[in-house]
């Protein structure tokens, strides 16, 4: 009969370093980080096999341009996000309706853009429940993407979000759009930062982005960039984020 020895102390090491590793990375949408040390990230980019890219919008500010741009996206076939602050869906519900009509994903912003690195877990969780009952009673639907105030966040901010089953989306292409750009400096920053997987951040309710935005969808395809909904840009399981916030499909086998 063989007789192991077992070391004790090298036993309790090993199951405090597990511990420690499944407290650092949650598991959630059987995603996997590159290293243990990781900072939890959203997702800025993905990448793919092809040229796909997300055409996204953040609503918080007016309603105005709303219609001008479903007819620019429309032109372009072009299926956009729409990140939607609930107190926004709630002044403006004919045109959450609109958007999610015309075949636009609807998604949180949190309820009213407070900086979520100020709240706890539980005022986070509960002020994104409160956006999305507003986005339902106005589009009749719920999504579980989900982007953070002014981008602003931290590892118990990325940690709340991701754990209530939502994905946290940033962006590596921002236009700018709400420091007034004219059309053409908005078009220069998108193509001089746009690559196959990118996220491009726009806004409603600003001076120039309906008007920038046809010309800019136009130089895209022509560059050979086809759009789709984040929904459909992002992997939903088996995946890894890298340092970058970049999100790559785990091998298969």
């Amino acid at each position: 009969m063989k007789i192991f020895v077992v070391d004790k102390y090298a036993v309790i090491t090993a199951v405090l370093i597990l511990a420690l590793v499944a407290a650092a990375v949650p598991v959630t949408h059987m995603a996997l980080e590159t290293s243990a040390s990781q900072k939890p990230l959203p997702i800025y980019s993905v990448e793919r096999p092809d040229k796909k890219i997300s055409v996204t919008f953040d609503c918080a500010w007016g309603a105005d341009d709303v219609d001008a741009i479903i007819a620019a996206l429309k032109e372009h076939n072009c299926k956009a996000t729409f990140f939607v602050l609930g107190s926004w869906a709630e002044k403006y519900p004919d045109a959450v309706k609109k958007l999610s009509d015309a075949g636009h994903e609807i998604a949180g912003h949190s309820y009213d853009h407070t900086y979520y690195t100020r709240l706890s877990p539980e005022e986070i969780l509960s002020d994104m429940e409160k956006c999305d009952l507003a986005i339902e009673k106005a589009a009749g639907k719920r999504s579980d993407l989900f982007r953070v105030p002014a981008g602003d966040y931290n590892d118990s901010v990325i940690n709340t979000v991701m754990g209530s089953g939502r994905f946290c989306i940033q962006w590596d292409a921002d236009s700018l759009d709400y420091r007034d750009l004219s059309e053409s400096e908005m078009e220069e920053r998108i193509m001089s930062k746009v690559g196959g997987g990118s996220i491009i951040l726009f806004h409603v309710g600003t001076k120039n982005t309906a008007s920038a935005l046809s010309p800019i969808l136009t130089r895209l395809e022509k560059e050979g960039y086809g759009f789709c909904p984040v929904g459909e840009l992002i992997y939903r399981d088996s995946y890894s984020i890298d340092h970058t916030g970049r999100q790559s499909a785990l091998p298969r086998g």
